[in-house]
């Protein structure tokens, strides 16, 4: 009589899915390019001074707009 060949469990299949996924992943970091210290702090500034830019752009749309609201109110008062 031929065996039959059995499906592992769920939880057999899911803890070997769980440990290829972590092979993987330490796989792939293994890959990366980290910057150095001069690198991150250039791109934390950029981010920084980016934020602050589109800030004050939305302050001022913001203020700008609130004014246009207000003129369209008191005219048709």
């Amino acid at each position: 009589m031929a065996e039959v060949s059995k499906k592992p469990n769920f939880f057999v299949r899911t803890g070997r899915a769980i440990s290829k996924w972590f092979r993987e992943m330490k796989s792939e970091l293994k890959k990366v390019v980290w910057p150095n210290g001069k690198q991150l702090l250039n791109n934390t500034v950029i981010v920084l001074v980016s934020i602050l830019i589109v800030g004050i752009i939305v302050c001022l749309f913001d203020f700008l707009a609130g004014q246009g609201m207000g003129l369209l109110g008191n005219l048709f008062r």
